[in-house]
């Protein structure tokens, strides 16, 4: 990550009118509050404000980073930065509130815990134009998981925690292509299907542990940079990463194949019984399928080639995913306005097991009355007997 972060010029929140009204998730890095804004003449708030203890200078440096990233996106699929504030002991940014949890909470709420391949389609979709516009803006994600992946009020995605990304420099022979503008007068608003053309396509009926930034000394590449930090969740780490060989935006593609896998399967493809077993599995297993090949395992495969420079993704970017069979038909232009998708969550449906407030609570006072600082990995997996086991299928329209 860069040293030196420009100042945000988000707008300064009044800590003092802030009041936590539930605790929505704890992370490595800070904790996210539900939080109600008294002096909101907007109406926006209730606001997600994650708020960082700065008792740690890497700790205060990352969410310094993800403060000026933020600032920085303006894109449908991406959050918004509403404001920030500072303390002698906390830092703290508001983004938009997402009611439908994250995709890991959603995907356990299915009744076989897998989603169907329309269905991976559509989120799959999404995603691909929220990676593509942070790569057009020389952002690596570098920390894709359904734990980073939240659904919107609307049922759309956003994707979340941007202190493991990092500025890099395009390679020249990589074309950015720039998620389309879809404002045209005569394009109405679309329900879940008509974002892709049916007549070309018929639609068919474990908590991982984040690996911390460690320094690599490798060569950079001189067509393009590369970065030698170590970092990631490490069942989504690309093998290059694990290899220290250097990388680049190349391992957004490779967590998009993990992901698209364990929505089609419920679990991730190299997992082992210890972080050792799990990279070996990455460097040298390769994934397993069940049943013929199909399109979407074809996708996996392609994002799973171990070789960054083989990947699909690495020489054109986003255009070589989205000209993919399984993304044939889709209408790239149309999925900011389906007003249909295939869940979409209710004010009060997410975040049953979050720790209620019986009334607003003081952010400081909330981290005075901690023994130790939060250090809970986020969004915990639900057990069986959890309250997110639900027998619920998401509505294919």
């Amino acid at each position: 990550m860069d040293s030196a972060i420009p100042p945000s010029t988000a707008a300064e929140l009044d800590l003092n009118n802030l009041k936590a009204l539930k605790v929505v998730g704890k992370g490595a890095m800070g904790t996210v509050f539900l939080v109600q804004d008294q002096d909101d003449s907007s109406g926006r708030s209730p606001w997600a404000v994650k708020v960082v203890e700065k008792s740690s200078t890497e700790a205060d440096r990352r969410a310094r980073w993800e403060i000026h990233v933020l600032s920085r996106l303006s894109h449908p699929f991406l959050p918004s930065l509403i404001g920030t504030f500072e303390s002698d002991q906390l830092l703290g940014w508001a983004l938009p509130y997402c009611p439908g949890g994250d995709l890991n909470v959603l995907r356990y709420r299915q009744t076989d815990r897998v989603f169907s391949p329309a269905v991976i389609r559509f989120y799959l979709a999404e995603i691909v134009c929220a990676l593509d516009h942070l790569h057009s803006m020389g952002i690596a994600y570098r920390d894709l998981k359904p734990e980073n992946v939240l659904i919107q009020q609307s049922g759309h995605v956003t994707l979340t925690d941007f202190d493991l990304s990092r500025n890099l420099t395009h390679k020249t022979v990589k074309t950015v292509i720039f998620l389309e503008d879809s404002k045209s007068p005569e394009i109405t608003r679309r329900n879940f299907p008509n974002w892709i053309d049916t007549n070309i396509m018929g639609l068919k009926k474990a908590k991982s542990s984040r690996v911390s930034p460690v320094s690599r000394r490798k060569l950079s590449f001189s067509n393009g940079e590369r970065s030698n930090s170590f970092v990631g969740t490490e069942e989504y780490v690309a093998p290059e990463v694990v290899r220290g060989d250097g990388h680049e935006f190349a391992v957004d593609w490779w967590a998009l194949g993990i992901l698209t896998y364990e929505m089609l399967y419920g679990a991730t493809p190299f997992k082992g019984k210890n972080r050792k077993e799990t990279f070996r599995n990455v460097l040298l297993k390769e994934p397993e399928f069940v049943g013929k090949k199909t399109e979407l395992t074809d996708l996996i495969s392609r994002l799973l080639e171990k070789d960054p420079t083989k990947r699909l993704g690495y020489v054109r970017g986003v255009s070589e995913i989205k000209e993919h069979q399984f993304f044939r038909g889709v209408k790239w232009d149309l999925l900011t306005l389906v007003v249909r998708p295939p869940f979409i969550p209710s004010r009060d449906d997410a975040d049953l097991a979050a720790e209620q407030f019986t009334s607003g609570v003081d952010i400081r006072d909330y981290f005075r009355n901690l023994k130790s600082p939060p250090s809970l990995p986020p969004s915990p997996l639900p057990s069986p007997s959890s309250e997110f086991q639900r027998n619920v299928s998401l509505a294919e329209f």
